[in-house]
């Protein structure tokens, strides 16, 4: 795979991506086969309105509604916005709330959170088991947080991607900055937010007057963690000014040294109105990515998991890809779930995919709730996670396993 250097001025950057597109042009390698229809093999749900226990009211800033329905606001803080998933071993995951409701503005009563899910294969049921806040009580961000206490809110970061490393501590990925944010297994951040150098989203507080180079809700949406356990792999969901549209940048980050290294891998969208929606490592050079449009329900037509593959063996400057999983097309032999023969994902957002075994997937997805209706026109989606058998053997490291 050929990389790009990462360059901090705008000038720099368009100058680099110039004579880049002035290189030679190369004869392209077959696209490798596709793995063939996949299969659904579990499901379960967790219905919309499920709250933590105890938790503050949330929604106020949304207005009344009612929006599929539910009237706002809340009484308490909605299970929602599954945009990362982290495999703990046991049967039991960690899942990412996202930043709440959608944007900076209305998402200041939303806390941000990180819940411990366990699903129940057999009765269809998604227990919460608990979970934490995200908090800064140590005052690692330098710029001004929405709450007094430091308890970490949507109009605070927009975390979209989650990993956990060997230690028990949690790396976020975040659209705001983007920025990396490293927290302790409890949830309290342990450093200053890690800016991307180079790009800055609209959001990103330290603009001070400047242009962004990125579109809103378009940072780090997806985040793979090296099969070594070093490095971080945040993967963009939107072009950078001056890229070609529809090519996303996957970037190296080196835990040891904790620095982005000079260069980047290219993922190309099939569409460049596309979204990616996770990343997961595979092998040292091959991923899982979740590419989708942005529709939902009956108008859903493009909700697939590829195997992204930074050998780049048709030397074209960007990752490989092979179509592991349709899944608005998966076979259900079973009728599992109580549905036909042929099994839809049909939702807006699908934000999450861990690795099970070498041909197995746990997909989530995100329900912007309350918003999205994508299961049933007028209802507030549910969280759903699904187990998925691949056609085909990924062949993946047994690291990525674990």
């Amino acid at each position: 795979m050929r990389r790009f250097s990462i360059t901090l001025g705008a000038a720099a950057l368009a100058v680099g991506l110039t004579s880049s597109a002035l290189s030679s042009p190369v004869l392209a390698a077959p696209r490798p086969a596709d793995f063939g229809q996949a299969t659904l093999t579990g499901f379960a749900v967790l219905p919309a309105q499920t709250f933590v226990p105890g938790s503050e009211p949330s929604g106020s800033a949304i207005g009344a509604g009612p929006f599929n329905g539910i009237a706002a606001p809340f009484p308490g803080q909605p299970v929602q916005g599954f945009s990362g998933v982290v495999k703990r071993g046991d049967g039991t995951y960690d899942v990412l709330s996202d930043n709440g409701y959608g944007n900076k503005a209305n998402s200041a009563d939303f806390l941000l959170r990180v819940h411990r899910v366990k699903p129940d294969l057999r009765t269809g049921k998604l227990e919460v088991l608990g979970g934490f806040n995200l908090s800064d009580p140590d005052r690692r961000v330098p710029f001004a947080l929405t709450r007094a206490d430091r308890v970490l809110t949507g109009a605070d970061f927009d975390v979209e991607s989650i990993v956990r490393s060997s230690d028990g501590t949690y790396w976020i990925g975040d659209e705001f900055g983007p920025f990396l944010l490293h927290f302790s297994s409890s949830g309290r951040l342990l450093q200053a937010p890690i800016p991307l150098p180079g790009v800055m989203a609209p959001e990103n507080p330290n603009l001070n007057g400047g242009q962004p180079n990125t579109r809103s809700s378009k940072g780090f949406e997806g985040m793979a963690r090296s099969v070594d356990g070093g490095r971080l792999h945040p993967l963009l969901e939107g072009t950078v000014d001056g890229d070609t549209p529809g090519d996303l940048r996957m970037y190296d980050f080196d835990l040891r040294t904790g620095r982005y290294g000079a260069t980047w891998w290219t993922y190309r969208l099939e569409s460049p109105s596309n979204a990616i929606g996770d990343a997961i490592a595979v092998d040292d050079h091959r991923f899982l990515v979740i590419e989708r449009d942005n529709e939902q329900g009956d108008a859903a037509a493009f909700k697939r998991i590829y195997l992204a593959d930074a050998a780049d063996r048709d030397h074209d400057g960007r990752m490989d890809k092979t179509l592991v999983a349709d899944l608005l097309n998966l076979a259900n032999p079973k009728g599992i779930g109580g549905f036909g023969r042929t099994f839809r994902f049909p939702f807006q957002t699908i934000e999450d995919v861990a690795l099970l075994d070498d041909r197995t997937l746990a997909v989530l997805n995100d329900n912007n709730f309350p918003f999205s209706s994508g299961r049933a026109a007028g209802k507030a989606d549910d969280d759903e996670f699904i187990t998925v058998r691949l056609a085909g053997h990924l062949h993946a490291d047994r690291r990525a396993l674990r």
